[in-house]
């Protein structure tokens, strides 16, 4: 079977703010950082002090029979466990105690404070996730890397992944840093001008198994070129705002997402929790967009097909970064298209 082109991140050693900042950030690349000082939670973070310092506070979590979570499905249901317990059953591959399956999967991925307290599964948060009011006791063995201004803080997510556990291939609209505290992830990478390419519903790709796809289903996705790396304990890996990524937990796994906003405050929703919500502008863009497709429906079937063309050609001469893009012809640009039409955004 044809496979994608693939490259390796690229890995950085003796990485301070100054390098970060002159000489990684501006790249828009993913990089893979060793040797920074994420603190003693490398030599602290065992199962046994993750559970005494985590205590019984409750946590909701993602539980799934199958390791290959699929949000556009929702594959998994949500669960509440006191932290210590997830943990335990977090560490294991057969569970005694479970809700699904013995060989169930979990997932955390902290959530921000919510002051209502709901009673809704999961409740929605009021805030972004910050490690220092969700687990202060953990919070004060991580040091957060100081690659940015502290009032372009967003969130510090923590996140505990079973072996073996997949999480879907999506993007985030922040520059952020993924801290590989204990165990090993595999990482792939796409880059957001092969978008055309992952069959986008939202902010997610449908394309779930990145390594075994449908191809008569996705036949385009073979031509996205994936970036892959494996994080070891201590590793940082740099994902830029709009790097598609996908993430394997090749062992039980904790880890700290570190979001900031690189762009002005008042880019952003201000409703984003999570880092996800297209940019202000972005969105006004795409609504005007589905008003446009609308009003083309008022016309035979062959004048929207050459005015959405034009379209196209106007759109990528507009916008796109790459030169070469934006100097395509009208017959050129019909051949970016995929080869099944995209879902429409959520």
């Amino acid at each position: 079977m044809e496979e994608q082109e693939r490259t390796p991140v690229s890995i950085f050693t003796q990485v301070d703010r100054d390098v970060f900042l002159r000489d990684i950030c501006p790249e828009r690349r993913p990089a893979l950082l060793r040797g920074v000082d994420l603190g003693p939670c490398l030599e602290k973070w065992t199962l046994e002090y993750l559970r005494l310092r985590g205590g019984d506070q409750d946590v909701k979590i993602h539980v799934s029979a199958v390791p290959q979570m699929d949000f556009l499905h929702k594959n998994f249901v949500y669960k509440t466990l006191p932290f210590n317990e997830f943990v335990k059953r977090a560490s294991e591959k057969k569970q005694s105690d479970f809700f699904l399956s013995e060989d169930e999967h979990y997932y955390l991925r902290s959530l921000g404070e919510d002051v209502r307290k709901q009673k809704v599964s999961p409740a929605p948060p009021q805030e972004p996730a910050d490690l220092n009011k969700q687990f202060p006791h953990l919070a004060e063995d991580f040091h957060v890397p100081h690659f940015f201004e502290p009032d372009q803080f967003f969130s510090s997510v923590f996140r505990i992944s079973s072996c073996g556990l997949q999480l879907w291939t999506h993007y985030d609209v922040m520059d952020n840093l993924l801290a590989q505290v204990t165990g090993r992830k595999r990482v792939v990478l796409y880059s957001p001008q092969d978008a055309l390419h992952l069959y986008l519903s939202g902010d997610k790709s449908e394309v779930l198994d990145i390594d075994s796809p449908d191809l008569k289903r996705f036949p385009d996705f073979l031509k996205a070129k994936r970036y892959e790396c494996v994080l070891e304990p201590g590793d940082l890996l740099f994902i830029p705002a709009l790097w598609f990524h996908n993430t394997t937990a090749l062992q039980f796994g904790v880890g700290v997402n570190v979001f900031w906003r690189h762009l002005a405050a008042d880019c952003y929703d201000k409703k984003d929790l999570y880092g996800n919500k297209d940019p202000v502008a972005a969105a006004r863009a795409l609504q005007a967009l589905e008003r446009a497709l609308h009003t083309l429906e008022e016309l035979p079937s062959d004048y929207r097909d050459f005015y959405g063309r034009r379209m196209i050609q106007r759109i990528q001469k507009r916008t796109y970064c790459d030169s070469v893009s934006a100097t395509k012809t009208e017959e050129d640009s019909d051949r970016t298209l995929p080869s099944m039409p995209f879902t429409k955004p959520g």
